[in-house]
């Protein structure tokens, strides 16, 4: 049992009958005490509930890792903090180093994003392009001072490994919580499409969902009576309307914004499809797989480790709209392909959440390992 702080970039774990908050009760039991400063939204107010202790830090956006830094060093040395974890070794990461330097505390650093992917910096604005590698030179220090790396997928290890070598402590593969079970189907609201695609995700640069509108404008040529839904919001959408206006995809494309019911919509599509440039995990895989959904993604996160190509989901390359494209009319034009797909991708992934077994015992196992526990 240890006295750990992480470092986290989620305000809903302030929300009391959040998913986040439900996850921290269950990772504070396991780990022993668990302390978490973390941005919250306005009102949100310091708790002290059993294990989990939440420090809310509210700073402009420019001041905000000053905000945290600040904080956890006065959490690491009021409580005698042992492992400080960061999630993620950008911001986060800088600010976990610099709040256990000169202190007893080791650092742990959890890695969620695919950022050695080459993707990673040439996927968004040229700002967040320019902001990305400076996050990966930032990664590159901070990594080669933690005791302990946790990632969510080998993809990521295997990336950190190559890139680092032995100056980085072997990373821990364990990944994010999945509810196994599938919420029932929600319908999707009343429309013309014959076959109709599901995207969930932010709507963001690096999703490139714009090479989704290109795929299907490419697929509509032959098959007029598909339809895409898009469930998601982000800086993005604006631009997307417009370029699924500029495509003549007004009436086959529907943007239904944030929508708390999205995995539970998966049941409903036809097909669901991503075009990631890059994933840590893609959770979203793995819940559109257990919706018995089939599945048309880039080469991304899981893919090639828990689902394979041709045999678990049909995947493109990133960047490729005509890639998608083929994929996406040869579900339409296969039955036996869509139901086979369907089937095996649902096998894969309870193997794959079985196999991981009980990931907050892993996760307090991982940062006990730190301090050779």
């Amino acid at each position: 049992m240890a006295k750990v702080l992480f470092i986290s970039n989620d305000p809903s774990i302030f929300v009391e009958d959040s998913a986040a908050r439900s996850r921290m009760y269950v990772y504070a039991a396991k780990i022993g005490e668990l302390h978490i400063v973390s941005p919250a939204p306005c009102g949100a107010r310091e708790s002290h509930e059993g294990a989990l202790h939440l420090y809310p830090v509210r700073a402009p956006r420019l001041l905000r890792i000053l905000a945290l830094r600040i904080r956890a060093r006065r959490v690491v040395s009021h409580f005698g903090i042992e492992v400080v974890s960061a999630q993620d070794p950008f911001e986060l990461g800088l600010a976990a180093l610099n709040a256990q330097r000169g202190t007893t505390a080791v650092l742990h650093i959890q890695v969620h994003t695919d950022f050695l992917s080459p993707w990673f910096t040439r996927s968004g604005s040229w700002k967040m392009n320019l902001l990305n590698r400076l996050r990966v030179r930032a990664a590159g220090r901070v990594l080669r001072r933690a005791r302990g790396v946790r990632v969510v997928s080998e993809r990521i290890k295997k990336s950190i490994l190559d890139t680092y070598g032995g100056a980085v402590r072997e990373p821990s593969v364990i990944p994010v919580a999945v509810e196994a079970q599938a919420p029932a189907p929600s319908p999707l609201p009343a429309h013309p499409f014959k076959f109709a695609l599901l995207c969930v995700g932010r709507l963001e640069p690096e999703k490139r969902v714009e090479d989704i509108l290109q795929a299907l404008a490419l697929v509509r040529r032959d098959y007029r009576s598909i339809g895409l839904f898009i469930a998601g919001a982000g800086r993005a959408r604006s631009a997307l309307e417009a370029r699924a206006k500029a495509l003549g995809l007004s009436g086959s494309v529907v943007f239904f914004g944030n929508r708390p019911d999205a995995r539970a919509l998966m049941g409903s599509a036809q097909a669901f499809i991503q075009a990631s440039a890059y994933e840590g995990y893609g959770r979203t895989l793995i819940e559109a797989a257990l919706a018995g959904v089939p599945i048309i993604t880039t080469e991304v996160g899981i893919v090639g480790e828990v689902l394979h190509a041709g045999a678990e989901a049909l995947v493109a390359p990133v960047g490729a709209p005509q890639e998608l494209a083929k994929r996406i009319a040869m579900l339409i034009a296969d039955n036996h392909a869509r139901l086979t797909l369907t089937i095996a991708a649902k096998q894969a992934v309870e193997a794959h959440l079985r196999a991981e077994g009980d990931l907050a015992a892993r996760i307090a196992d991982d940062l006990n390992e730190c301090l050779g526990l």
